[in-house]
């Protein structure tokens, strides 16, 4: 065994020896960086999975928990700013039921178990006042806590003193609400409405008017009148009467502006819409035949009475006496009497109806139209004759009548309608500006689309041009090594062209050619 262990050892040192200096210093760094990673793993999987006990507390309900834990000698960690407590998980359920049955956190809120753990005789009305404000503060702000987007709520009533007197009026109780909303979170109107009902309702003689919510960035929530302010109602009327007015107006412009050009007219409409809307009940009764004007019998009741005789006080057949009989009888005198009554019930059409008049109903309609009295001929602008004026104006007056006549609701009379018209013949000094009634294409887009075209010019210019230039140097290259090549005027080939210059070279150079001859002698 030892002799084992001795050999290991040799080996090792043999293997530490025989190395370099920045090798050892590799081996060492690595086996330390080894051991390092094995404690940190080690220290992590022993350490305890820390969880969320509370989340959102105050500073003082964070106190609170620190010192009770640190009495049970419990290990935690606090995060978010101090309103987050986390624990080991093992131990999370345990001390979550410990501390509700001690009460803890305790934040010092009233709820309504408040009454029912404290009451006492010797509590005050001003004070039983005073706690079940505090605990209804407190239940309407947990009950705001349990809306999504709401992380938390401060609320604050004032409640209207109650009074001993029938006749003084009730007053009326604020509230004011201060929401923590969650980051990003947007309410609609429908919450909104939702949210001023909701606190409405929880305080007595609470109106919306007086509930103010905003949250933490100072971002109020007004809650929309349905049944329409006055600010807002007058604003959907003038949008309504606008959009009216621009329908009317963009139909014309298109039609007299096909007709004489769109920059030779300028069309203005104005409106008188009624807003009201009228509810009534009309209870009619009509005979059943219109033309008699008779209605129809359901029932008849005739009674006949007839009387003969020659006694005033007495019936022919002996009866009683007929008292109050008119006339006098004399002697043997015979005397008739009869009476016919007759009763008819007739039954006519009962007509009961609810009507529901409909507003935004358009009473009357105004079109003042500008004509530019100008047309341009031969490449001059002359202005229209009278005769061409008044031929004009005709024609826009019955299209701008019948256009009135089917826009406005209700017969109007055809003098009434030529008063809604006005049309003004006028030399525009610019171009009208109007709303038209297709699209186009701006200016700018034209300019755009005229620089990118010189651009393209431009480029292409600029390359024919450097081309030309190129061809243009290329024959005078070849002219000049023409020249060099002892100016040959005819092409020849290649073995003709050697001959010629060495013939020319032993000429003018024969040290050179003779250096040359040595060369080509001495390499073959």
């Amino acid at each position: 065994m030892n002799e084992t262990m001795q050999q290991y050892r040799n080996r090792i040192t043999e293997f530490w020896t025989s190395r370099t200096n920045p090798q050892k210093s590799m081996l060492a760094g690595g086996t330390l960086g080894v051991i390092t990673l094995i404690i940190v793993i080690t220290s992590i999987a022993l350490s305890p999975n820390m969880v969320p006990l509370y989340s959102n507390l105050s500073h003082e309900e964070a106190g609170q928990l620190r010192e009770e834990l640190q009495a049970q000698g419990v290990s935690y960690e606090i995060e978010d700013g101090g309103t987050t407590i986390l624990v080991p998980e093992a131990r999370s359920d345990d001390l979550l039921v410990d501390f509700a049955a001690q009460g803890i956190p305790n934040s010092g809120n009233i709820d309504y178990t408040f009454f029912s753990e404290n009451v006492s005789w010797g509590m005050t009305d001003e004070e039983r006042q005073i706690i079940e404000l505090s605990a209804l503060q407190t239940e309407l702000s947990t009950l705001i806590q349990n809306i999504e987007g709401i992380a938390d709520a401060d609320v604050l009533i004032n409640r209207a003193s109650e009074t001993v007197f029938v006749g003084d009026e009730v007053e009326e109780s604020s509230a004011s609400i201060v929401l923590n909303t969650d980051y990003g979170y947007n309410f609609d109107q429908g919450q909104i409405q939702s949210l001023y009902h909701l606190v409405s309702k929880a305080v007595p003689n609470l109106p919306n008017e007086n509930i103010v919510i905003m949250n933490q960035h100072f971002q109020y929530y007004d809650m929309e009148n349905s049944g329409g302010s006055s600010s807002n109602t007058y604003a959907q009327h003038q949008e309504i009467r606008k959009d009216v007015e621009r329908d009317i107006q963009r139909r014309v412009q298109q039609m007299l502006g096909t007709m004489m050009g769109q920059n030779k007219v300028v069309v203005s409409v104005t409106t008188d819409i009624d807003f009201a809307q009228e509810n009534r009940i009309e209870e009619l009764v009509e005979p059943v035949d219109m033309d008699t004007m008779e209605g129809l019998p359901v029932s008849v009741d005739r009674i006949t009475e007839t009387y003969t005789g020659t006694d005033g006080g007495n019936l022919v057949d002996g009866e009683a006496d007929i008292a109050d009989l008119p006339g006098e009888l004399d002697g043997e005198e015979v005397s008739d009497y009869e009476m016919v009554r007759e009763t008819i019930n007739n039954e006519f059409n009962r007509i009961r109806r609810d009507i529901v008049e409909s507003p935004y109903e358009v009473r009357d309609v105004g079109i003042q139209v500008a004509v530019d009295n100008t047309v341009e001929e031969n490449g001059e602008v002359i202005a229209l004759t009278d005769a061409e004026q008044l031929a004009v104006e005709e024609d826009i007056d019955s299209i701008l009548t019948s256009i009135i006549q089917t826009s406005v609701t209700g017969e109007t009379e055809p003098a009434e309608q030529a008063e809604n018209v006005s049309i003004v013949f006028q030399e525009f000094s610019g171009a009208p500006e109007f709303d038209s009634p297709s699209g186009g294409i701006s200016t700018w887009v034209y300019v755009v689309l005229a620089l990118l075209v010189l651009a393209i010019v431009l480029i292409v210019f600029f390359v024919l041009r450097k081309r030309n230039e190129e061809s243009l140097d290329e024959p005078v290259r070849q002219v000049e090594t023409y020249e060099e090549d002892y100016s040959m005027e005819e092409v020849q080939s290649e073995s003709v062209v050697r001959r010629k210059q060495l013939e020319q070279m032993a000429k003018d150079k024969p040290e050179e050619f003779a250096k040359l001859l040595r060369t080509w002698i001495s390499e073959e």
